[in-house]
């Protein structure tokens, strides 16, 4: 490989974070910029090394071409959320992410002023007191007939990933997409699959340390309940269905 992919690699790294060369060398505690590193002219120190493993989990290995592995796996991954946003009291508001913004938000989403910019409100019910909540618009049917495009779902902030459920669905960000999905942890391996409930779609397969924030999805906004209505019941007479073919098959053996 040569000399200078580390170089690339490094400048790759605070690129995705969506940071500048001046707030890049202040998270690694160096000097004020990262300009000379991602010339070429300086090679990465030590102590640099050291602070992006600690803090973003990057392979040493990796940042010097000598691994294809980027991260290195921990034993507890946050993935709380960057940015929140309060009130004039102070109280924390619900952030509404439409489709659109969805697109930005990986790399915005350490931007406070980005998130401030960004349409907000308060629930005053129990549920939703004494926990940090954001809204998505969905996007797509994936996990239809549950969620359909256009609906809005709220998701409540998960600090790690130690006690996820498979039969939750949750918002996960990564450092490119904004996804809905169920979320499968594979044991001792460090990595994770990304169900849709639609059965079109194929699992996605990632490493959970490419997930930036993650939010438990707790409730929905739909505006077109006849048609879910319908949609839904739909779906239940497909799974009837299939499960009375299963029941001849037995008998008929």
């Amino acid at each position: 490989m040569p000399a200078d992919e580390e170089f690339k690699r490094f400048k790759q790294i605070r690129e995705e974070l969506n940071l500048t060369q001046a707030a890049f060398a202040e998270e690694l505690g160096i000097s004020s910029t990262t300009a000379d590193i991602e010339r070429g002219r300086t090679r990465i120190p030590g102590q640099v090394v050291k602070e992006l493993l600690k803090k973003y989990h990057i392979n040493p290995l990796w940042l010097f071409g000598e691994s294809t592995q980027k991260f290195l796996h921990s034993d507890k991954l946050s993935v709380n959320p960057k940015v929140v946003t309060v009130d004039n009291e102070g109280k924390e508001n619900i952030v509404l992410v439409n489709a659109k913004a969805a697109a930005g938000y990986p790399s915005n989403i350490g931007d406070a002023q980005w998130f401030e910019s960004l349409p907000a409100f308060g629930i005053p019910l129990p549920e939703y007191r004494n926990a940090t909540f954001r809204g998505f618009q969905v996007d797509g049917d994936s996990m239809s007939p549950v969620l359909e495009s256009g609906e809005w779902i709220v998701g409540k902030a998960v600090e790690d990933m130690e006690n996820l459920s498979n039969r939750r669905m949750y918002v996960v960000v990564t450092a490119d997409s904004v996804l809905v999905k169920k979320v499968q942890k594979e044991n001792q391996s460090g990595y994770v699959n990304l169900v849709s409930l639609n059965p079109d779609y194929a699992p996605i397969r990632i490493d959970q340390n490419e997930i930036r924030e993650m939010w438990l999805v707790s409730s929905k906004l739909s505006f077109n309940l006849e048609a879910n209505t319908q949609q839904v019941s739909l779906q239940s007479l497909h799974n009837d269905m299939r499960e009375l073919k299963e029941e001849m098959k037995k008998l008929t053996k």
